[in-house]
């Protein structure tokens, strides 16, 4: 059993000041792994006080200088991918390949910042007057539990190529993965008070950094109900903010598309990361003639994922993180049940033989409306809701009427068809007959889903602020 009792606080693991232990569990089977201890707030003022100290260095640091540390970022973790991908089945419950999919992405986003620098200019002509782009300043960095190390890393990322010192308060439920990582950025060799962490509760460690006023910048990716909290302490300060929030994706499947294609990848969309991610395609928007083959599909589709333990790679959906997330499912899937949508497939309780570990029956339901709670409020987990149309502006309506606006998808054998729906949703990104996540196109939502973008250029110009010189 491991015990997470440190910080990593200018340059140097520190035994934390907290007192409050948290135990943590293996989501497969509910065996206790390890526990951490909760930082308190003489933690966070102390990682504060690193960051603002190291910052008027770092900020002076040259462009070439920035890449270097962003090289050996990646390459510290690429040395313990393999581990980290161990840690995050144990801790997190995510599939094999999920696993390793996420953590080598987290390496490479590095790279990514690296090969944006190489031809981004800080510094402007703009009329008669000389345009600086400096670092904005000390970055809080706050993030969520189902994609620890590349949600810590794309904003770190981002920070040290501008120039910005961090201060990062990672998901308390993350503790042994984020571990690794930050052995991992010890072994980068960056300089003192860049990058500290504090594992502690965000109610806790999330209020002082979003009030104190040495820090300029926060970064966070959580739940929409939180984000309206950090944006509202940080405005006493004019703080900058980044904030990745929820999302209830739409997904349009119109009547010109493969289903035999469209269908699965539609299923994939929604049930990805154990159904547990802020882009899921959680509401499938299918043509009413077409209802009978699509649940043909989905059906077959469904019952063909195998559901159980992560390290098996033939597995799909492993278990969620924990008993708040399985009661929370099996709540939606009795309010999905209580408004009268069809049970396609799945429902309440654990899959058969499944009966240790926070395991749910990947849920699909039919006749939908959008008034439902099923389909308006955020699951994030594997529960599918299955609404029809019938006319593509109807659709499109119905995948508009939301409070949320992160992500979308579309299909369609017309691409010029597809890319004219797509132009009228509003979200931030759609994809059109892919699922795939293109790094270094900016991420971010409209409406509730959140402020600001991550990710590519924009996501380095998040962390810079422009500065005029005239004369």
């Amino acid at each position: 059993m491991k015990t997470i009792d440190k910080n990593y606080v200018n340059g140097k693991f520190i035994p934390t000041r907290g007192t409050e232990i948290m135990d943590i569990y293996n989501p497969a089977n509910n065996q206790h792994i390890g526990k951490v201890i909760l930082g308190q707030e003489s933690d966070i003022l102390a990682a504060i006080d690193a960051a603002a100290n190291a910052f008027p260095a770092f900020s002076r640091t040259s462009k070439e200088q920035r890449m270097e540390y962003l090289q050996r970022l990646h390459d510290a973790i690429m040395e313990r991918v393999e581990e980290l991908q161990e840690i995050t089945i144990e801790e997190y419950g995510a599939p094999l390949q999920r696993s390793l999919w996420a953590n080598r992405y987290a390496a490479e986003t590095f790279l990514y910042f690296k090969d944006i620098l190489k031809d981004f200019d800080f510094e402007r002509s703009i009329g008669k007057s000389k345009l600086s782009m400096v670092p904005v300043g000390v970055t809080a960095i706050m993030t969520a539990w189902n994609a620890n190390a590349g949600s810590i890393c794309v904003k770190l990322a981002a920070a040290i190529a501008a120039g910005c010192t961090t201060v990062i308060k990672p998901s308390e439920m993350s503790s042994l993965q984020t571990q690794v990582l930050v052995e991992c950025f010890d072994k980068a060799g960056l300089p003192a008070g860049v990058i500290n962490v504090v594992h502690g509760r965000g109610d806790v460690l999330g209020s002082v950094l979003s009030t104190h006023p040495a820090v300029a910048k926060i970064l966070f990716t959580g739940s929409t109900a939180v984000g309206k909290i950090i944006a509202r302490n940080a405005i006493e300060t004019m703080k900058r903010v980044t904030l990745e929030l929820s999302g209830k994706s739409p997904n349009i499947i119109l009547d010109d598309a493969n289903l035999e294609t469209a269908i699965p990848m539609a299923v994939n969309a929604a049930f990805m990361n154990n159904g547990q991610a802020c882009i899921a395609g959680t509401r499938l928007l299918v043509p009413e003639h077409l209802l009978p083959e699509v649940k043909r599909i989905v059906q077959k589709t469904v019952n063909e994922l195998k559901v159980g333990d992560p390290r098996d790679e033939k597995t799909a959906i492993g278990p969620l993180a924990g008993s708040k997330q399985f009661d929370r499912i099996q709540h939606y899937i009795k309010l999905g049940i209580e408004a009268g949508a069809e049970l396609l497939v799945g429902g309440l309780g654990r899959p058969e033989g499944l009966l240790e570990g926070y395991y749910v029956k990947p849920t699909v339901f039919t006749g939908v409306t959008n008034d439902m709670a099923i389909a308006r409020e955020e699951i994030f987990g594997p529960v599918l809701s299955v609404i029809t149309y019938r006319t593509e502006e109807e659709a499109i309506s119905i995948a508009n009427d939301t409070i949320y606006g992160l992500h979308a998808y579309v299909s369609s054998s017309n691409i010029e068809r597809a890319n004219r729906v797509a132009a009228q949703i509003n979200a931030g990104r759609v994809a059109i007959n892919t699922i795939y996540h293109d790094a270094l196109a900016p991420f971010g939502g409209f409406k509730q889903s959140g402020i600001g973008r991550e990710g590519g250029v924009y996501g380095l110009e998040e962390q810079l602020e422009a500065k005029v010189i005239i004369g």
